[in-house]
């Protein structure tokens, strides 16, 4: 009884296993493309609430144009993605994301700066 509890285990968790590798480059590319949209949403909304102003906002989407332009070239090339090149683009994500905050909050306001009453 035990032997048997233990293959079907075994077999259980070799199949999680394999179910996971499979799907985790196709993962890694929505994580990727969501991380963006969310990035491009804060962007909207800094924007909005006047606290981007224009000149920000061409230098953050810059930054995403050149995120999705590096993501593309690395899967042109090999169609998966490295280790190296996952750690490249995260990094380049995160570089984005400091950029976003530092520029909502840095008591530039576009509506007071250009709103004349």
């Amino acid at each position: 009884m035990r032997k048997i509890l233990g293959i079907a285990f075994a077999s259980m968790l070799v199949l999680v296993g394999l179910s996971m590798t499979s799907n985790a480059q196709n993962t890694y590319r929505h994580n990727i493309n969501r991380r963006e949209a969310r990035q491009q949403h804060r962007i909207n909304r800094g924007v909005r609430s006047g606290r981007i102003t224009a000149a920000e906002r061409y230098r953050l989407e810059r930054q995403q144009y050149r995120t999705r332009r590096e993501e593309a070239r690395y899967r042109h090339s090999g169609g998966r993605l490295t280790r190296s090149e996952r750690y490249r683009l995260e990094r380049r994500l995160n570089r984005t994301s400091r950029s976003i905050y530092r520029q909502r909050h840095d008591r530039q306001n576009y509506h007071r700066r250009y709103y004349r009453p």
